[in-house]
């Protein structure tokens, strides 16, 4: 789904290297007066305007967001949509919040009509967010996987989901049965892997609630199904580890019982990994998984800290995870908040060009998409977002004593939220337009005041 073409103008950033293998201040390019020119869902060229407007027609519409910052749109690596409405819920630990609270939601999938209204809401609300690319946790329903990926294909996302799957430890009706999911997730992959930007990942929830024989199953129909995903949970709590261990018990580690029933490897994506050894990072990046790091939830649950740079240093590919309903909602801002918290909790210090990499780059990186999304540079696919450093009269009171941009997006994530979000654009479509009364993705044509033109 493209549209024509299009320009933003405005201040704006992009990655010239890994801001984790060196100076953070020195992989951020940064145009105080940029024009990003998009192009059949692509970006066709970006640099500084005075130099690059003259090379495209008069006549080429483009938005001007002078007091915005205009980046790369954010990429969750870990996130439940059924869990939208129970996000917050109170006062549990891991194990006991999944039976209290969530199991409980996701069995009220079982109707598609729910579904539907469900995947429409939590799409709209990544938008908000500045969220462009998403790797999403559907209910172990079928028809829960297919109301989010039409939704998705409606509003021309780039996105990686995938049905739950469990045969045990889990209430009878959000079990699979004797063929372990198998058959819904082949039906599935047939749908949905490929077409328009989605992609589909082979999701059984976590180990515990999968048998040995559902593992290897899932193993199996990765490996003949070249290009999908994989994604699950990995180390989040004591608890759960200790349960892997009397489950699995001639498996050496948690992330062995994933690597023996051939679940990892480039485009499997472990969830949290909070407590994961030196071992478990050194085979991490051996198989080449990726890990989304999942401060809030963590936090919230009180499940633990990530050892961020010590994966980041091991050569591990990380991006971030809003988890939602074990988090505190879906604000990347507010998510690299948090990740900040958790760093100085360690010890250590997020650097804010560090942090901006993890929702974007870094994010791209660990889906193994770093050649389609990520970053803002000519043939990357057009996905973008505008913030607002002044969208609440605390952030521009704090972002007008600012000494440069790295402070100005570290502002963000300490201040920031949705209202910081000021436009969100996929495929070189605006699809969230904070301060308008509608846009092509809310299902009405764009109308309203529009962004001024220059």
């Amino acid at each position: 789904m493209t549209g024509p073409a299009l320009a933003l103008r405005g201040p704006a950033f992009a990655f010239r290297h890994n801001p984790f293998d060196g100076d953070p201040d020195g992989a951020l390019i940064h145009w105080p007066d940029a024009l990003v020119v998009m192009r059949d869902g692509r970006i066709a060229a970006i640099g500084d305007h005075a130099a690059e407007r003259p090379r495209h027609p008069d006549d080429l519409p483009v938005h001007h967001y002078p007091d915005g910052i205009i980046g790369p749109g954010f990429v969750d690596t870990h996130v439940h949509y059924p869990q939208l409405e129970m996000t917050g819920a109170y006062g549990e630990t891991l194990l006991d919040w999944l039976t209290r609270y969530t199991y409980p939601t996701e069995a009220g999938f079982a109707d598609p009509a729910h579904c539907a209204r469900i995947a429409a809401l939590f799409l709209q609300a990544l938008l908000r967010a500045g969220t462009t690319t998403a790797a999403v946790y559907c209910t172990v329903h079928e028809h829960s996987a297919d109301a989010l990926f039409a939704e998705a294909d409606r509003l021309g996302l780039r996105l990686i989901a995938g049905k739950v799957l469990m045969d045990r430890n889990a209430p009878p009706e959000l079990r699979d049965g004797e063929d372990h999911g198998i058959p819904a997730t082949r039906r599935l992959i047939g749908r949905w892997h490929g077409r328009g930007r989605l992609l589909y990942a082979i999701t059984p929830r976590f180990a515990p609630a999968c048998t040995d024989a559902a593992l290897e199953a899932a193993g199996r129909l990765w490996h003949e199904n070249p290009g999908t995903y994989v994604q699950t949970h990995l180390c989040e709590t004591e608890d759960e580890i200790a349960w892997v261990r009397e489950l699995f018990p001639s498996a050496p580690s948690y992330l062995d019982v994933y690597a023996r029933a051939g679940l990892a490897g480039p485009r499997a994506v472990m969830g949290h990994a909070v407590h994961v050894t030196e071992g478990d990072l050194s085979a991490l990046r051996g198989t080449g998984c990726g890990v989304a790091h999942c401060p809030s939830s963590n936090l919230f649950l009180g499940s633990g800290l990530f050892r961020l740079h010590d994966a980041t240093a091991a050569g591990v590919r990380v991006g971030l995870g809003s988890d939602v309903g074990a988090g505190t909602g879906l604000s990347t801002l507010r998510t690299l908040g948090d990740a900040y918290k958790v760093a100085r909790l360690r010890g250590a210090r997020l650097h804010p060009v560090q942090a901006f990499w993890l929702a974007t780059r870094g994010g791209a990186a660990a889906l193994r998409l770093e050649d389609r999304i990520g970053n803002l540079a000519a043939g990357l696919e057009a996905d973008l977002v505008v913030l607002d450093p002044r969208a609440t009269p605390e952030l521009a009171l704090r972002t007008g004593r600012s000494p440069g941009l790295a402070d100005t997006l570290f502002a963000l994530t300490a201040l920031g939220d949705e209202r910081a979000v000021r436009a969100t654009y996929v495929a070189g479509r605006l699809v969230h337009d904070r301060d308008g009364a509608g846009c092509p993705g809310e299902g009405a044509a764009l109308s309203g005041p529009h962004p001024p033109r220059a």
